[in-house]
């Protein structure tokens, strides 16, 4: 029996396996680095042991460490979660020469499933289907397009697909380069890469007794730059004998290599409905409550049952019921090539309601940092049918109050209502095709005026003295609002007073797409704030009702945080940055200078890239690592590069200038 757990992970994946072990009343051990020490997987924990430092490579990778912090809390076993050292067989020897119980499988299953290219030789002998491996140095344009994908890897690093056999050098030389940074091994090999191909996938379940599960299908092929953001259970639209087929192989594949716990066959599914085998996760999946919320299980629960020695409790699993939906709410800005974002989250709500579940590893008031992985959240929706459970999700996502970094929420609740994912139109190259219209600022300004009109009422009302809620008085002598407090710069902008004025105005940033907003109100005599086409019914500084002339009431909470004011409505969510009432010189930053995006670290530049090259427009130049991603500085116009201020393993802030590149004149 385990009686104390520790789990060599963080964030959202260790608080979700601690919830498991409360139910079961095992204790729980977190093992955290310097820039993790208040984070919530740290607080959640029974005890936790501090790893010195703040990269991976010098903490959660660090299976030695790991091992010893289990010995000195007293643990009795460890789960690896994902990522990491999940799928690290030389970590999984090492817990049990420990004396420790490791809650995943086999160290020679890991092994043989840790290379790609082992794994697909393993399959063939097991006859898993399989897409035939093309040999770059080999390749002809007939062999195109191709992928490239790391040996070693997962979550989408080292993923490259090549269109034309020129680029194909530099692009294994690149796959190889991120390979090896971020698994140690720079192994990479090509497979045909398949258009409008389904990315589906098996849940295994296997104990020691020879009992194998194989808990339905998962659909996953909504990913950016190779990573999932939405999944669901079943996958869509699959017969019943592609179903079988699946089942079969993913059966085959896990007694093959002696399975034994949780784990995952992944395949492609071609637009013809012909799967092949990618890989085989032996882990945890990230998209595990979907498969949780339709079979009813835990799947933790069981993964510590199995490591006991338990056999499963049945043949065969439990029969599904109802369809689960899961979108993973990420820190970034999906229109800006998915840049990652950090700073303060000030506020992290999502509706609790039946059918709901909300997985993460942050809360209000937590800051999100520059050292991992940028998913805030996983938000599941499960219901009877499909078409229910996509529209519960959007709606919760839409109604959930964000308050700090830019995230990809708008861009999930948008996804779910695209006619393509609606309609079960599902392929990997989803947001190829529609990212651009995504992500675009809606046609229709209302909505997002009207929360301006709220932001800039709720700003007003914040200097008074008094926070009870305005309204305007109906009767013939009507009471003297409270007088305004004096702002700081000496102005009384917002003041409320019982004589006609002229029209106030208020000036706001719309982020992250940078529209600007000038709202002008008035109050009228009987204390009333009035704009164009609408008025404010009550005011706080954290509420605001505003009645649009067409009758229509309209309801908003709001959040200050510096210069940064949060608002909530019932159809969207709106963040706007208070401009000063008159233009302030600005810092001015060189035309052609390349600035830093985001915190990281420069990874690589171009071959030959020095100071007095010519370059072109679009050119990648510099590799930046951050939030376990790379990122491509461009040069932004045809020229020559002047300076070259980066250099490979520079760490550099944001707004760091990296290089210039001086335009070419226009003849």
């Amino acid at each position: 029996m385990i009686s104390t757990l520790l789990v060599a992970n963080r964030g959202e994946i260790a608080c979700r396996i601690f919830r498991t072990c409360r139910a079961l009343g095992i204790a729980t051990v977190a093992v955290y680095s310097d820039a993790d020490a208040d984070a919530l997987h740290v607080r959640e924990a029974d005890t936790a042991v501090r790893l010195p430092g703040a990269a991976p490579a010098d903490t959660y990778l660090r299976g030695d460490l790991v091992v010893r912090a289990a010995l000195a809390a007293g643990a009795d076993a460890v789960h690896p979660g994902y990522g990491f050292l999940s799928e690290n067989a030389g970590f999984a020897r090492a817990v049990q020469d420990a004396g420790l119980r490791w809650v995943g499988p086999p160290v020679k299953a890991i092994e043989m499933m840790a290379s790609k290219t082992r794994a697909k030789e393993l399959m063939a002998a097991a006859e898993v289907p399989l897409l035939s491996p093309v040999d770059p140095a080999k390749a002809t344009v007939d062999d195109l397009p191709l992928l490239l994908k790391a040996a070693a890897g997962g979550g989408g690093r080292g993923m490259r697909v090549v269109r034309e056999l020129g680029a194909l050098p530099g692009e294994v030389a690149a796959a190889t380069a991120e390979a090896a940074n971020a698994f140690g091994d720079g192994e990479v090999f090509a497979e045909p890469y398949v258009e409008r191909g389904r990315h589906v996938e098996v849940q295994i379940m296997a104990d020691e007794h020879g009992t194998v599960w194989a808990l339905g299908t998962r659909d996953c092929s909504l990913q950016r730059r190779h990573q999932k953001v939405i999944e669901e259970a079943p996958a869509p639209g699959l017969d019943k004998a592609l179903r079988t087929r699946l089942h079969d192989a993913a059966t085959a594949a896990a007694r093959a290599v002696g399975y034994r716990g949780a784990g995952t066959v992944e395949f492609l599914v071609t637009a013809d409905g012909r799967p092949y085998f990618l890989e085989m996760n032996t882990r945890l999946q990230v998209e595990h409550p979907v498969t949780e919320a339709v079979f009813g299980l835990d799947l933790v629960a069981l993964q510590l049952s199995v490591a006991e020695g338990v056999p499963l409790p049945a043949p065969t699993p439990p029969d599904p019921h109802g369809h689960a939906v899961e979108a993973r709410l990420y820190a970034e800005d999906p229109a800006h090539d998915w840049q990652p974002r950090t700073g303060p989250l000030h506020t992290l709500d999502v509706p609790d309601e039946p059918g709901l579940r909300l997985d993460t590893g942050y809360t209000g008031g937590d800051t999100i940092g520059v050292h991992y992985d940028p998913m805030l959240a996983k938000v599941i929706a499960h219901a009877p049918t499909r078409t229910q459970a996509v529209r519960l999700l959007a709606r919760a996502l839409e109604r959930t109050r964000i308050h700090g970094p830019v995230t990809n929420r708008d861009l999930l609740v948008r996804s779910l209502r695209h006619p393509d994912f609606t309609g079960a139109r599902l392929d990997t190259g989803f947001y190829d095709r529609h990212l651009d219209a995504l992500t675009a600022t809606p046609d229709g300004a209302t909505d997002r005026n009207l929360a301006a009109l709220a932001a800039a009422a709720a700003d007003a009302t914040r200097h008074r003295t008094t926070g009870t809620p305005w309204k305007p008085h109906t009767g013939v002598n009507p009471p003297r609002p409270p007088a305004a407090d004096t702002p700081a710069t000496g102005s009384r902008f917002g003041a409320w007073r019982n004589i006609p004025s002229q029209p106030q105005t208020r000036r706001y940033r719309s982020e992250p797409d940078g529209t600007e907003h000038e709202i002008a109100y008035r109050t009228t005599r009987s204390g009333a704030i009035e704009a164009p086409g609408a008025r404010i019914l009550t005011v706080t500084p954290d509420h605001v009702t505003v009645e649009t002339d067409d009758g229509v009431t309209h309801r908003f909470r709001l959040a200050a945080h510096h210069d940064r004011v949060y608002v909530d409505g019932a159809t969207g969510s709106y963040t706007f940055t208070a401009l000063p009432r008159f233009t302030e010189p600005t810092h001015r930053t060189d035309p052609g200078s390349l600035l830093a995006p985001m915190p990281g670290t420069v990874v690589r530049l171009a071959d030959g890239l020095v100071a007095g090259v010519a370059v072109e427009a679009g050119q990648p130049l510099i590799w930046l690592e951050a939030m376990k991603m790379e990122h491509r500085i461009l040069a932004p116009a045809s020229g020559t590069l002047t300076a070259l201020h980066a250099a490979p393993g520079l760490q550099v802030e944001v707004g760091a200038l990296l290089a210039v590149v001086q335009e070419e004149p226009t003849p």
